[in-house]
């Protein structure tokens, strides 16, 4: 496991210190870097978190939040091959077939969200931040 895709709902966990899962969350991300993975985002994740982020807290705490989620995270490509491949992917849920390709596209091949059923079928392999952090402590 050398790259992670980080679904929208795990980082706003964090941003929104949302609970009961806000501890994993954070502790996901902490892990993560401790282990040496790179964990990324997909280009339409920055720009939903600061809608959302910008709605509950305000225009500067989004901004800060995101630039502070830039130190240590990656952000995959969303350009207009990953939309082909979300449009033909069959997928229904259009911003999950974006999250999909831009994984493929980046070769990442495990997605973290809290969300497994809405990945259903995916050509990666999806797990819950219990799972992966589980799977990292078991890396030394």
């Amino acid at each position: 496991m050398d790259k992670i895709l980080v679904d929208t709902n795990i980082i706003l966990d964090v941003a929104l210190k949302r609970q009961p899962f806000f501890e994993q969350s954070s502790r996901l991300f902490l892990t993560a870097v401790e282990k040496g993975i790179s964990l990324y985002v997909t280009a339409t994740t920055i720009t939903d978190l600061y809608y959302i982020i910008r709605k509950a807290k305000g225009h500067s705490v989004a901004l800060m939040f995101i630039g502070n989620l830039l130190s240590f995270i990656e952000v995959a490509g969303v350009n207009r091959d990953v939309i082909v491949e979300a449009l033909e992917s069959g997928i229904t849920d259009f911003e999950d077939a974006v999250q999909i390709s831009a994984a493929r596209n980046s070769s990442i091949r495990m997605l973290v969200t809290r969300n497994i059923k809405d990945f259903e079928g995916a050509p990666l392999k999806v797990s819950t931040p219990a799972i992966v952090l589980q799977e990292l402590s078991e890396i030394d």
